[in-house]
């Protein structure tokens, strides 16, 4: 079955994009398990940045008169901290993302991150600010000689991160300034050759209604598995009842 498009009429109407980039993780899990050797082990993440706060001060109950040991059982009185004012306090604005992503492991060395899969989300590329961050986050990833998949089926907004992200490592892709698409699914690995650091790239352009391609998912330096895109998108929206 093809791409769907999640971000317009008629399908955004019926069935919100998120469903989709929430169950899809899992799936890709399921379909992982059954390609990753027994060493490696893959597991799903979800963090709605946008929509969930931690409230630090429901944790506040601490007595009011400050924290003492009791006298009768032989500890010591322990007077409570009062911290200075702060300097300085200004309002912020911290990053605040949806992440949608797959991490895969290596339990052979204390469960070391080995590759990443990130779904995009409409919170990653909606603002200049956040593109960077994204960008920025992938870049310390590949520095760190972790593989990491980039999917993009976002289409309501046209930003291709992918090709930021070439500028920021100095790179080119030919295949990204022949397409005006900003849907794509890319893997992307560092690796040192004569020491010089290369990135090599495995990019897909996407189109709705075409099929989804299959991304190589490296997890040494010579040994990959394959991750079906289109096995496991469809396998989510079926799950959903996703026409």
């Amino acid at each position: 079955m093809p791409l769907r498009d999640h971000f317009h009429p008629p399908l955004d109407d019926k069935h919100s994009w998120d469903g989709l980039h929430a169950m899809w993780p899992a799936v890709m899990v399921q379909q992982l398990v059954k390609v990753l050797p027994p060493r490696y082990f893959a597991m799903p993440g979800v963090y709605l940045g946008s929509l969930y706060e931690i409230d630090i001060g429901t944790f506040n109950e601490t007595d009011p008169q400050g924290v003492e040991a009791d006298s009768n059982q032989g500890g010591l009185a322990l007077a409570a901290y009062a911290p200075p004012k702060p300097t300085v306090t200004f309002e912020a604005e911290l990053p605040n993302q949806d992440v949608y992503e797959v991490r895969i492991y290596d339990s052979h060395r204390n469960r070391k991150l080995v590759a990443a899969v990130e779904i995009i989300s409409p919170s990653n590329k909606d603002r200049a600010d956040r593109r960077a961050d994204f960008v920025t986050k992938v870049a310390s990833l590949l520095k760190n000689g972790i593989s990491v998949s980039i999917v993009d089926i976002v289409s309501n907004i046209n930003h291709n991160l992918y090709a930021e992200l070439l500028k920021v490592v100095h790179g080119s892709d030919p295949d990204v300034k022949k397409t005006s698409s900003p849907l794509y699914a890319v893997t992307l690995r560092a690796r040192y050759e004569q020491r010089r650091k290369l990135i090599d790239t495995w990019s897909y352009a996407l189109q709705v209604g075409e099929s989804l391609p299959t991304l190589p998912i490296w997890l040494t330096g010579a040994t990959a598995v394959s991750l079906e895109l289109e096995a496991s998108y469809e396998e989510a929206c079926r799950t959903l009842r996703i026409p």
